[in-house]
């Protein structure tokens, strides 16, 4: 498939939380510095209680200095993850489950105020069963979203459906099942995203599952199948055939790189990681 002259390439962002220890300001300085063109934020790693302490100065404090840096906020993730305590989106408790959609509208403008344009739903200990059925749990879910997607779509901010290993959770474990979730709801807020990491529940090869889900995926995570940052493993060539895809289908969102160990560090991890997607890229035809 040829690629029409207009297609820009691809977007790289990456996830805050492997540089909580550092500012604000020194975040967004090593990501541009890497290459990256975009952040990721985690909100709790700038919280101790809630969001609301990131008043409006500071927000826009926050855009200034992506600006400057010459990045853009890519989204949300680890929406529950605490701070706050106690969330939890699926609970047959409707106090917390009305507690956990309060807080999510909160995290919906913050977004909105950083100009992000999605926040990815995974928090998978803040969506499990809690001892009831998957299917009640499914639809706790579909409910406590379609609260707040008129809200998301007011802030241009999409909520996007993760599909987590089943290790990490029994709600919601593949993109059929998000892709399920999602037109149930039938909301244009309410979209899926695509996590390399998260597909090892699936039983098709990568391309071919972004091409079966490609309209309604709005963000793509990637890392290395274990969680560790590019090129500890061997998504160098594992990967090259998803990304072909991408370039074929123009990709013009967010490929943001999200990992679960930080000890190499934000810099190392930043750098690593851009060098494999940059041989990736080089491989594509």
């Amino acid at each position: 498939m040829s690629i029409d002259s207009k297609w820009g390439g691809f977007k790289y962002a990456m996830c805050n939380e492997s540089m909580a220890e550092l500012s604000w300001e020194e975040q967004c300085r090593l990501v541009k510095n890497a290459g990256y063109k975009g952040i990721e934020v985690a909100a709790f790693t700038f919280v101790k209680e809630s969001v609301e302490e990131i008043i409006p100065d500071r927000r826009e404090q926050m855009v200034s200095v992506m600006k400057e840096a010459g990045l853009e906020c890519a989204g949300l993730h680890w929406l529950l993850a605490p701070p706050p305590a106690g969330m939890h989106f699926t609970t047959p408790d409707v106090a917390v489950r009305q507690k956990t959609i309060a807080y999510l509208d909160k995290l919906i403008d913050f977004c909105g105020d950083l100009g992000g344009p999605c926040m990815i739903f995974g928090s998978p200990n803040q969506r499990n069963t809690m001892g009831i059925p998957i299917e009640e749990a499914k639809k706790y879910f579909a409910e406590g979203l379609a609260c707040v997607a008129d809200h998301a779509q007011k802030r241009d901010v999409k909520i996007l459906i993760e599909h987590l290993p089943k290790y990490a959770t029994d709600v919601i474990n593949t993109l059929e099942e998000a892709l399920e979730l999602a037109k149930q709801i039938n909301h244009p807020a309410i979209q899926i995203v695509f996590d390399f990491h998260n597909a090892i529940d699936e039983t098709e090869p990568f391309d071919a599952l972004l091409q079966k889900y490609y309209e309604n995926i709005e963000h793509i995570h990637i890392q290395e199948m274990d969680g560790r940052h590019l090129g500890t493993g061997t998504g160098i060539n594992d990967y090259v055939q998803a990304f072909q895809t991408l370039k074929d289908l123009k990709h013009d969102k967010w490929i943001s790189l999200e990992v679960f160990d930080f000890t190499p560090g934000g810099k190392k991890i930043a750098e690593e990681s851009m060098s494999v997607l940059k041989h990736i890229e080089g491989k594509l035809l």
